[in-house]
């Protein structure tokens, strides 16, 4: 679904193209590669995660033809009631006979698999490109058929620049938190020292009891299309265990991503006995590793500490090779209080497509965003960021 034609701005016009229609195209490759998610990524999340999402690029040109900025944009169905778990045992008999019951259809801004991000050709066309899609995401959000226009998952980096938006028809609340950890000592053991004298005696009680099984073997790999039918499965039990899901990955996305950012991505695998009973998937960019996915075989992951294991495995990894930084993605906030973790502030910022309904949202998304019902992040020392 297309825009019929270009829709026009003060300062330039913006178009509406598949992802067919930038290959090649050299401003779509600057856009982003200064992320870790550069556009290679978002080509994987387009091409893999089709039958979730229909996805679409903004492209933003000034009055003389020259591309600004490239957005990559989302229509979803979306339930707005996922961050309220307390409700689904009244709502869910509700849903079985109404599915669409509380969905809206929601046009995004963003990544379908990751924070987002301005996608813009220099670091000075920001202001220009939000006021950009100020002007044309609402007009091709109703063409679309969505009710709401939502930026998903930005940085609370980007709070000042995105700040015009809620000086207008927008609303700011916070999402759920990713998390990062400094990385800077000399091996896991040090950072270890730096965490309280409970937790510590806790995680060594765990590791012993682990190294008392069948020997447990680690492999780092930056494709793993040959593997990936043993860990899939290992991915989707951790999935439908997450009482919040926005997307879900296919094997296609795993086997894509190795093949198309072996420079940044890596798949640790621990082995037992010839079988794979955990994995774990992020990038390195930066100085920084991102550990985006997590996948455990329940028969033993709990009685093994598997959580712990791989986290300790995969940190004295990234202090070995220098890294600096580690950034988790949200959710599963209880044991990265105790590991130390400080929370990484992402924001949603929310419009309804209908000038009258939009003044009575604007209050309602405030109860319904998802940060004010767990109470694990208000123990995080920072966790004032989120407002």
């Amino acid at each position: 679904m297309h825009a019929a034609s270009p829709i026009l701005f003060p300062g330039g016009q913006a178009r509406f193209v598949s992802g067919s229609e930038l290959r090649g195209n050299a401003s779509w490759r600057k856009a982003f590669e200064a992320q870790a998610k550069d556009s290679r990524f978002y080509e994987v999340v387009e091409q893999t995660l089709a039958c979730s999402f229909e996805h679409h690029y903004l492209i933003l040109e000034n009055t003389v033809g020259e591309t600004r900025a490239i957005q990559p944009v989302f229509f979803v169905q979306q339930n707005l009631l996922e961050g309220l778990p307390a409700l689904q045992p009244v709502v869910d008999p509700v849903r079985r006979v109404f599915p669409r019951l509380f969905t809206m259809r929601v046009l995004m801004v963003g990544c379908a698999a990751g924070e987002g991000h301005l996608g813009v050709c220099r670091a000075d066309d920001m202001e220009w490109a939000v006021a950009a899609m100020h002007s044309t995401l609402p007009i091709f959000a109703r063409h679309g058929k969505a009710s709401l226009v939502v930026f998903k998952d930005f940085r609370s980096d980007y709070r000042a620049t995105l700040q015009s938006l809620v000086q207008e028809e927008f609303t700011r609340v916070p999402s759920m938190p990713m998390t990062r950890l400094s990385l800077r000592h000399a091996n896991f053991e040090t950072y270890l020292n730096t965490l309280s004298k409970a937790t510590r005696k806790d995680l060594r009680r765990k590791f012993r009891r682990t190294a008392k099984s069948a020997p447990i073997e680690l492999e780092v790999l930056n494709d793993v299309a040959p593997q990936v039918d043993e860990i899939y499965p290992l991915y989707l039990q951790v999935h439908e265990r997450s009482a919040l899901k926005f997307e879900c990955l296919t094997k296609a996305y795993f086997r894509e991503l190795g093949r198309r950012m072996p420079d940044r991505v890596r798949f640790f695998l621990w082995r037992q006995e010839g079988k794979v009973i955990a994995f774990s998937l992020g990038l390195v960019h930066a100085g920084t590793f991102y550990d985006d996915y997590l996948g455990l075989d329940y028969r033993v992951a709990l009685d093994l500490h598997l959580y712990f294991y791989t986290f300790r495995d995969i940190i004295s990894w990234a202090i070995a090779q220098g890294l600096e930084n580690y950034c988790s993605s949200p959710l599963n906030y209880e044991p990265k209080l105790h590991l130390g973790c400080e929370l990484a502030a992402l924001d949603l910022y929310v419009m309804h497509t209908s000038p009258w309904l939009n003044p009575i949202f604007r209050r309602a998304v405030k109860l319904l965003e998802p940060t004010r019902h767990n109470p694990v992040l208000q123990r995080f020392p920072n966790a004032r960021a989120l407002q």
